[in-house]
């Protein structure tokens, strides 16, 4: 965002509606909300329900993302791995499957009721552990990280820029991030992107797919991987921004 749109878009505003959102989503995922939860929606973004069966269901009913990238991650045995904006666990569950007792996965989230309802489900995935932080500045060591990875929160974020330097600096050299996020064809209107409830949302910060993949490229990055999912909203308005401005999900990783 250009500094003349930060200043118009209200960011306590913003991480307070952020955060009621998704404490609904935590304690009442039933809810009607702008997008999908559950099992049903990860299975249809492509998550293995093989995988989906191995982590606590709990977690999947109050999952939210917009895609797949698990396969991109390729997550091994006994790596550290870094989930920004973890939510309920579900992504972090799956990989700390993948890395196995030998390796270690960490959570972050700036919503009490996720890191609760995360941490109450971790339960024997003693390798597993969810923190309180803000994705732009997570609470990991430089250089400890393997593998970055996040759904659907980035878009969430009023500084982009920094979650990415962010993740570049977790990363050990050689270290990937892989995501999936909402991004658009088209700049939202400021209109749109100044109004905190459609950032809340996922619509009103979603970034140019061109703006987001440089910023990924300005924090050190190099992008190997694009690619689209078949995501859908749910609500009326956010259908209209998605036929309007392009607003659509990806799945990416890049390297550092």
């Amino acid at each position: 965002m250009t500094a003349r749109e930060l200043r118009a878009l209200d960011t306590a505003d913003l991480e307070a509606r952020v955060k009621a959102m998704y404490e609904q989503v935590a304690l009442t995922p039933e809810h009607e909300f702008h997008f999908e939860t559950g099992r049903g929606l990860a299975e249809h973004l492509g998550y293995p329900p093989a995988d989906l069966d191995r982590i606590p269901a709990a977690a999947l009913d109050s999952f939210a993302g917009v895609g797949y990238f698990l396969d991109l991650a390729a997550i091994a045995p006994g790596e550290t791995v870094l989930d920004l904006g973890s939510g309920s666990g579900t992504d972090s569950f799956l990989a700390a499957v993948a890395t196995g007792p030998g390796g270690h996965v960490v959570g972050v989230d700036m919503t009490a009721a996720q890191l609760a309802k995360a941490t109450r489900l971790a339960g024997d995935l003693g390798w597993t552990e969810f923190r309180e932080g803000y994705i732009e500045r997570p609470p990991v060591e430089d250089g400890t990280v393997d593998c970055v990875i996040s759904n659907g929160v980035v878009n969430l974020s009023a500084d982009k820029p920094a979650v990415f330097r962010a993740a570049a600096a977790a990363l050990r050299p050689g270290g990937r991030l892989a995501l999936a996020d909402i991004v658009t064809d088209q700049q939202l209107p400021q209109g749109i992107t100044c109004d905190a409830s459609l950032w809340a949302a996922c619509i009103g910060g979603a970034a140019q797919r061109e703006d987001y993949l440089a910023a990924i490229v300005a924090a050190g990055f190099t992008v190997e991987t694009v690619r689209d999912n078949d995501y859908r909203f749910v609500s009326a308005s956010a259908l209209g921004a998605t036929t309007t401005y392009g607003v659509r999900s990806i799945s990416l990783l890049a390297r550092r």
